[in-house]
């Protein structure tokens, strides 16, 4: 997969950890970087196609560091799944910078049902191990282990 393609949106990296799956997301910016890590999560968690979009969560955070706010975003979708017991489809990612980053995001999905979806993994939690954030000559691109 070529990573200099702009349709390029993650791309998950195989025998990186045995309880543990990797991938990369990218971005034209951060908030397309954002975007596409959570489709990633959302990826690996179900069959996206068989979530209904019926139910929002809307949450802010804000960090000093931009890889610890993608780190608590993405720990904040998982926290969500656990604690609201929901799977998502969709999302919208707001990143703004002065001083601190600030993160404002709207999750789109609906409660687990495996009668109705196809679910995949269930996600432990995200890891440090690896996690890194960058930006690559005209993107971003973040790399990012998850424990299963």
């Amino acid at each position: 997969m070529n990573i200099n393609n702009d349709k390029t949106k993650y791309k998950f990296l195989e025998d990186v950890a045995i309880a543990d799956i990797a991938f990369e997301a990218y971005g034209k910016n951060l908030n397309e970087l954002f975007e596409n890590a959570a489709l990633a999560i959302f990826e690996l968690s179900a069959e996206l196609e068989t979530i209904d979009a019926v139910k929002k969560e809307e949450f802010e955070l804000e960090n000093e560091k931009l890889d610890n706010l993608l780190y608590d975003f993405l720990s904040e979708i998982l926290f969500l799944k656990d604690s609201k017991y929901m799977v998502f489809k969709h999302v919208h990612a707001t990143i703004k910078e002065n001083k601190k980053y600030k993160l404002k995001a709207v999750l789109e999905g609906d409660k687990i049902n495996p009668e109705v979806q196809h679910l995949e993994n269930d996600i432990k939690a995200v890891t440090m191990h690896m996690f890194e954030v960058k930006k690559e000559k005209n993107q971003w691109k973040a790399t990012v282990v998850v424990d299963i």
